[in-house]
């Protein structure tokens, strides 16, 4: 990834962020979690059920872009989550190949860059909310620039935003539909795709994939353009998402099914 230095790379010691409790795991080898090296889990196969769609059609209906946390937080070494190295994942690449597909079809008509910071100092917040959040930023020291700068969208995909897309928070626990702008935006728009890239795979990505659902919409996951913190975690996260909620999808299909013309 551009901007990145190999001593930028080799010495990332930042604490992870949300689902931090999971991070020191009795017995287990919790860098072997975070190793890269070996190959990421493979998107699963379409389930059964959506085999019976056509996907390059649903594809031509009205559609929305929506990223999420795809933030400095999770792409630069010094991010809140660095230690989970997304830059190392191909995630950024699958979804910069995604924006440029869609920003040339026309029924493409809104783009969302969602921002979910994991300092919420500022959010209103349940019981529950208070004791997770404050766990997701224990040991953190950044100050209140940095906590802004760490939420700000990646410099790769802040090149691709244009004027009229949306840029907002989450305001809820892992879904952008509710105390935002964006159900409005879907329905004065008559959206009803909407694909979806970023993180984390098991949180935000399906928490929106399945409140899509609820509000009548088409999700559809792009599986190489988002992850989880753990590699352990992804595949069954594919998995359970590409089974309920949304089909999943690469991004080379992606580009396939928007250049079918059949």
């Amino acid at each position: 990834m551009a901007g990145f230095r190999n001593q930028d790379r080799e010495n990332v010691e930042q604490p992870t962020g949300p689902h931090r409790s999971e991070n020191n795991l009795p017995g287990v080898n919790m860098s072997a979690l975070f190793d890269h090296s070996t190959n990421l889990p493979a998107i699963p196969e379409l389930a059964a059920h959506w085999k019976k769609l056509d996907l390059a059609a649903i594809l031509r209906r009205p559609a929305a872009f929506m990223s999420i946390s795809q933030t400095k937080s999770l792409y630069e070494p010094w991010g809140a989550q660095a230690r989970e190295r997304q830059w190392e994942r191909g995630n950024l690449e699958a979804t910069l190949k995604v924006v440029a597909a869609a920003r040339k079809q026309s029924n493409f008509i809104s783009y969302s860059w969602v921002g979910a910071p994991i300092f919420r100092d500022n959010q209103p917040k349940s019981a529950f909310d208070k004791v997770q959040f404050a766990s997701w930023v224990e040991g953190l020291d950044f100050s209140p620039e940095k906590r802004l700068e760490d939420n700000e969208l990646v410099d790769q995909l802040r090149a691709e935003v244009r004027p009229g897309d949306l840029e907002f928070n989450e305001l809820a626990l892992q879904s952008a539909f509710i105390g935002t702008q964006l159900p409005i935006e879907l329905s004065r728009k008559r959206v009803e795709v909407i694909v979806l890239t970023g993180f984390h795979l098991d949180w935000c990505i399906e928490g929106n994939a399945r409140a899509a659902r609820d509000n009548g919409l088409l999700p559809i996951v792009i599986g190489d353009a988002t992850g989880t913190q753990r590699i352990d975690q992804q595949a069954a996260a594919y998995e359970r998402i590409n089974s309920f909620f949304a089909p999943v999808i690469s991004a080379a299909d992606f580009v396939r099914y928007l250049s079918d013309e059949s």
